[in-house]
């Protein structure tokens, strides 16, 4: 018997840009992103690169004429809900763009000027073209460099990108998101400004070189939610936290600094059942080892953490932990994500020393465990609360972050293991760390075992 087919209608979405062979820019980018985040991904090359993660090598535009026919044919085919522009190299090819403007019903426009190397990607004579496709965007999405180009003004700080941003939606975009990227500062603050309102949107500045596509990913992402109909400051919000984690958790692929990974939602999203899985085999292990020795007074947590997991949310634990019985230990409930809050903030905080840490468990701690930890197969760490600073201590949830970085700082090599000896009112504590639960569940055992000799 053959099956009826279900056919799936995803909005739909365009990227005019130029093409980059090394896979992590462009319109490769471009469609990677849009698929990821649920539009059906089209494109109009305008420009086909030779490059890689070191920088570009060659570049050869198309005749306008076959980019006019790739955007004829999708848009004669295709409901296009959104459309995003990149690499257009030239003044010809920018009013070609300008010509379809009017048949767009979301138009992000990303100036690209310079690759992320340094590589020169417009025509010099092309930039004064971009004021008529500016004027016509739903959204322009400059850097600070470009922003500079475009307005004349030299962003240096959060003043300098809302007035650059104004100056855009002077010209007649509807609204201008000014990146904080090359602004400097511990933090990357984003921009957004509309005939109404300033919003800004804040992230921790990552240390990295690898920021390949970082700004095809960022406009994409939000070309795509504008497809599905959301509105432009839910769009750009959503799209600007993909990007953070992007830039986070970049792809180390190529000899040169690697390129942000534009599928990183995706991935932590699929992760999630296998996560869950994996906590819920180790919570059987121990039920069927009777762990009560190493239960604490406040209770036993197990959490695992998605492959990109930043918030509590993206871990999962036991509801209500793991108490000790009259016949053993048993969890109170069963897994789910965001169950933890103190052994979760914990692990999180771990991933910012060594983003392979996955998972973790919270253990009695006295003089017998602290000897059976040195059978460990790895550092044993500690901090002091004593030494905690008063600020840290008033900030709700910053001892975690505080007690790890003590921790990691002081130990040599990753640390299996992160003896807190509590204060008053406060539980001495030990924690357990793994990259995989098969490595958690194994040092507990051996915990275990020491414990009995």
């Amino acid at each position: 018997m053959t099956r009826r087919p279900v056919p799936d209608r995803p909005p739909v979405a365009l990227t005019i840009a130029g093409s980059d062979s090394g896979g992590g820019a462009g319109v490769q980018a471009d469609v990677k992103t849009m698929e990821a985040c649920g539009a059906f991904g089209t494109n109009a090359i305008t420009s086909v690169t030779a490059q890689n993660t070191r920088g570009v090598e060659s570049t050869h535009h198309l005749p306008t004429s076959e980019i006019r026919a790739q955007i004829e044919a999708v848009l004669d085919d295709f409901d296009v809900r959104a459309v995003k522009t990149g690499m257009l190299a030239t003044g010809e090819i920018v009013d070609l763009v300008c010509e379809y403007a009017d048949r767009l019903p979301a138009l992000v426009v990303d100036p690209v000027m310079v690759a992320a190397s340094g590589d020169r990607l417009l025509d010099p004579a092309a930039e004064d073209a971009y004021e008529d496709l500016v004027a016509e965007a739903t959204l322009v999405t400059p850097n600070a460099d470009e922003a500079a180009v475009l307005t004349g003004i030299d962003p240096d700080d959060e003043d300098d990108c809302r007035a650059a941003g104004e100056a855009l939606v002077e010209t007649g975009a509807d609204g201008a998101l000014v990146k904080g990227g090359h602004v400097p500062g511990d933090e990357v603050v984003d921009v957004l400004v509309t005939d109404d309102t300033v919003e800004t949107f804040r992230h921790p500045r990552v240390d990295t070189e690898a920021t390949h596509g970082s700004g095809c990913t960022l406009s994409s992402a939000i070309a795509a939610r504008l497809a599905a109909g959301e509105a432009l400051p839910e769009a750009v919000g959503a799209g600007v936290d993909l990007l953070s984690r992007a830039v986070r958790y970049p792809l180390d692929v190529g000899e040169g600094p690697g390129s942000v990974h534009h599928l990183v939602e995706v991935r932590n999203d699929a992760a999630r059942n296998a996560t869950a899985e994996a906590v819920a085999g180790v919570v059987e292990q121990f039920v069927d080892w009777d762990v009560t020795r190493l239960v604490p007074e406040v209770g036993m947590n197990v959490v695992g953490a998605t492959p990109y997991a930043e918030t509590p949310g993206e871990t999962v634990a036991v509801e209500g932990r793991i108490a000790k019985t009259l016949s053993g230990v048993a969890p109170n409930r069963g897994v789910r994500f965001g169950a933890s809050s103190h052994v979760a903030r914990f692990l999180l905080a771990t991933r910012e020393f060594d983003g392979d840490l996955r998972f973790a468990v919270n253990c009695r701690f006295d003089d017998g465990v602290e000897a059976a930890l040195g059978a460990l197969d790895g550092p044993v760490a500690e901090y002091d609360r004593s030494a905690e600073p008063d600020a840290v201590k008033a900030e709700e949830g910053s001892t975690m972050q505080w007690g790890a970085r003590q921790a990691f700082e002081t130990a040599e090599g990753r640390p299996v293991a992160v003896i807190d000896r509590g204060e008053v009112g406060k539980e001495a504590i030990v924690k357990l760390l793994a990259t995989d639960a098969g490595a958690l569940v194994e040092r507990v055992w051996t915990v275990l075992e020491e414990l009995e000799r």
